[in-house]
């Protein structure tokens, strides 16, 4: 597998022009990264899925992970626009020719922003088949109503994927049938229909909660067939998770080596602290385990460019990279330790937003049931 060291390397370069301090003031606002999304997006990273057809390079998955994985690595945080990668996906594979002419372009030119994908509701969160929201067909358009949870970037983006039921649910129908793909145009919706929450987390990731009432959508405006909404956003979760992972390791990588330069550089009782095998056993194992999951990536994109559904393969990549995240993330702080806590070497910042990959896109506990149930053939434990 290629690795992109060029593209590694100039990544690395444009991060470094965003430092610390600058993640830091955002943070305290709850600001939103504009400044750091524009320079990707002008610099091509966040178009290199897409085919060269509609603007973009047309690169494998593995180029996006590399990308990712190097933005975390540097200290950064691409979860302000990473999902303008996978959410993209959809509307590639399953749009129409018009769709895609109308969309892709103008997202690979940075003139659109397709970042928010609306599928969690506070009822269902997971189950995805509960969802309550609605898409009624109305002549040309559909009228929706209901409620979204955790839409990330909704207000910095201009267009919305957003999973509703247009069949309501009847006796022995699949529970995951009638679910239709809407591409919502938010800069119409917005006080039109659509009302959009932030909801202030302990990371600054900009997630809001967003409501629909009434709000018509064109008819034009459905990706594929209705009722197979469900199988368009499952095919998607795959790079999804497997581009979090990447994430994941890169944030391990940077506090593996924030810690060792700590260890060696800092002093007490007359000699380096990283003489201490307190302080170097677990940089080490954490280390172990980030070298443990990067293979698990590698293999997982392997599997996804040959054509492969990796289902196991991208849910063990993103469960032991979150891991492994966390990991070192604690042995960071730890070898810190009160400097840890303090704002000004970011770790404490960088600690808040790893940890949430233990949650999102899914929970560890959720993939060990799928690997329970769909690898190890143990009984369906939901």
């Amino acid at each position: 597998m290629e690795a992109y060291t060029e593209i590694r390397e100039a990544v690395a370069k444009l991060c470094a022009g965003f430092p610390g301090p600058y993640w830091r003031a955002l943070d305290r606002e709850m600001a939103y990264p504009t400044a750091f999304v524009t320079a990707l997006t002008e610099s091509g990273y966040l178009s290199v899925l897409i085919p060269e057809d509609y603007g973009g390079s047309g690169l494998p998955l593995s180029a996006a992970a590399a990308i990712l994985e190097e933005v975390q690595r540097a200290g950064c945080n691409g979860g302000a626009c990473h999902a303008q990668m996978y959410t993209m996906g959809t509307l590639l594979r399953h749009g129409s020719e018009a769709q895609k002419a109308a969309y892709l372009p103008a997202v690979a030119e940075g003139r659109l922003r397709l970042q928010a994908f609306g599928v969690t509701e506070p009822s269902s969160g997971t189950d995805t088949g509960s969802l309550k929201t609605t898409a009624r067909r109305d002549g040309d358009h559909y009228v929706i109503n209901g409620q979204k949870i955790w839409t990330s970037r909704a207000e910095h983006s201009d267009l919305m994927l957003l999973l509703a039921r247009t069949t309501p649910r009847t006796e022995g129908m699949k529970r995951t049938d009638g679910l239709s793909v809407l591409l919502v145009d938010m800069r119409e919706a917005v006080g039109h229909g659509l009302t959009i929450r932030p909801i202030r987390t302990m990371m600054n990731h900009a997630t809001t909660e967003v409501f629909f009432d009434n709000l018509r959508v064109p008819a034009d405006n459905l990706i594929g067939e209705e009722g197979k909404g469900f199988r368009y956003i499952l095919s998607g979760m795959n790079a999804e998770r497997i581009l979090i992972a990447a994430e994941c390791v890169g944030d391990a990588k940077w506090f593996i080596d924030r810690a060792r330069t700590y260890a060696v550089d800092r002093s007490v009782f007359g000699r380096p602290i990283g003489a201490n095998q307190g302080v170097q056993f677990p940089i080490a194992k954490a280390y172990a385990n980030m070298r443990a999951a990067e293979l698990m990536v590698r293999e997982a994109l392997s599997l996804y460019e040959s054509g492969t559904n990796p289902g196991a393969e991208a849910n063990m990549a993103k469960m032991l990279a979150a891991d492994a995240s966390f990991e070192a993330a604690n042995a960071c702080i730890q070898t810190h330790g009160g400097f840890g806590f303090a704002e000004e070497y970011d770790i404490e910042r960088k600690f808040r937003e790893t940890r949430l990959y233990q949650v999102a896109p899914i929970s560890t506990n959720l993939i060990l049931a799928y690997l329970s149930e769909h690898v190890l053939g143990l009984p369906r434990a939901y």
